[in-house]
């Protein structure tokens, strides 16, 4: 892919990419997208804030003449616009002068999204998931009448629902798939209403789900797969490996060890810290140091949020447990695997996870590469290719 950048700050040109991704689903304009880049000051938490916030203000405006005039159409992918757009700029609220807003931005970007929902051209349920004493949001899209296969789509850690439109659930709507997406634990609605923070233990999440859905009469239980991307590539085979319901799982991309990615660049004497117990030594060392990072101060904040702590040294000492090592083994389903090249938060993960997968028959690492544009985490600017490559294989899987 081309060398231009947008930012140099690697969060704001990583959102970016996905920004323009996101526009085969209607989910933004890249006109839109690359004018407002172009007003955005790099790395300043507040420019990045205000100017994705007022596009997504301007298109729920657009929005509601639209409706209001009954222009249903426009209105729908106005909404989801500017649902999306409020998303984007509420990632880095926390960073800001004013980190007060964040609720406020969250629910403003869900509203606009139930609105689109609300007029969605084929069937979109809100729907309550029973989970422990409490249950998880979450919105089910009919691929059509009748029974059918279920494909439940799981967000990373930090994404949103609308988010979730771009990484398979429409494409398989298109291909007559019932999706369910959903919130959970440290996710959207569960994080920013519920107070409900990440787990490790991800099949406590999907056995609830897998429940709810099976008793479903227009889900056909034994065709039941589970995706994820981002940080899902850790959750969606740590469930499968105890629920062994599921036909089929897809991650992009694999991940073992969680904690890699928060602590593959550090030096090692600061794990070496860590091991001796100096917690607060840890985290006074690298809040010196984030003065001298930008990009990851930006981020820091909103990357401990859901772990319901402001402590570094605790996040990294709790993501020793995320480990799949010793309970890939376990899994059962037919398993697919993204490997795209430059990936920068687990590289290699992904083919190891595929070596752990030693119980699975039906497995493959599928390559995405720079020479098609596909590079990249999550491969921000080819999610068509990756639907395809991802749903052409499910389809096998579920019609055999």
């Amino acid at each position: 892919m081309a060398d231009f950048r947008f930012f140099q700050t690697e969060g704001f040109e990583f959102a970016t990419l996905i920004a323009l991704g996101a526009a085969p689903y209607g989910m933004s304009e890249a006109g839109e997208v690359i004018s407002t880049a172009s007003r955005i000051t790099d790395a300043d938490a507040d420019s990045w804030f205000d100017e994705w916030t007022a596009l997504g203000e301007r298109c729920r405006a657009q929005a509601d003449q639209c409706e209001a005039a009954g222009h249903v159409v426009s209105a729908r992918w106005l909404h989801l616009r500017a649902s999306f757009y409020l998303g984007t700029g509420f990632f880095y609220v926390l960073a800001t002068s004013d980190p007060g807003r964040e609720l406020g931005a969250w629910q403003r970007h869900r509203d606009c999204f139930d609105r689109a929902m609300a007029l969605w051209p084929t069937p979109v349920e809100a729907v309550a998931i029973p989970y422990e004493d409490t249950s998880l949001q979450g919105y089910f899209f009919s691929g059509g009448p009748g029974e059918r296969p279920l494909l439940i789509a799981t967000n990373g850690s930090d994404g949103t629902v609308v988010d979730m439109l771009g990484a398979g659930v429409l494409d398989a709507v298109d291909r007559g798939y019932h999706v369910l997406v959903y919130d959970g634990p440290g996710q959207g609605q569960a994080l920013y209403e519920q107070g409900l923070p990440f787990r490790y233990d991800w099949e406590a999440v999907v056995t609830p789900i897998v429940d709810w859905a099976a008793a479903r009469a227009d889900v056909d239980a034994s065709r039941i797969a589970l995706c994820g991307w981002s940080q899902a590539g850790y959750w969606v085979p740590r469930a499968a490996a105890f629920e062994h319901r599921l036909a089929a799982i897809m991650v992009d991309p694999g991940v073992v060890s969680v904690g890699e990615s928060w602590t593959r660049h550090l030096p090692p004497q600061m794990l070496q810290m860590l091991d001796a117990g100096q917690a607060a030594e840890f985290d006074a060392y690298m809040a010196e140091g984030m003065k001298q990072m930008p990009g990851i101060a930006l981020e820091a904040a909103k990357r401990l949020e859901p772990y319901r702590t402001d402590s570094l040294a605790e996040v990294i000492v709790e993501l020793r447990t995320w480990d799949l090592t010793d309970v890939a083994g376990q899994v059962r389903a037919p398993t697919w695997i993204s490997s795209p090249d430059d990936e920068q938060f687990w590289p290699g993960q992904s083919q190891r996870l595929f070596d752990l997968l030693t119980g699975v028959d039906r497995k493959v690492v599928v390559p995405f590469t720079t020479a098609e544009g596909a590079n990249w985490h999550c491969e921000p600017m080819a999610p068509r290719i990756r639907a395809q490559r991802m749903l052409d294989w499910l389809d096998g899987v579920v019609q055999a």
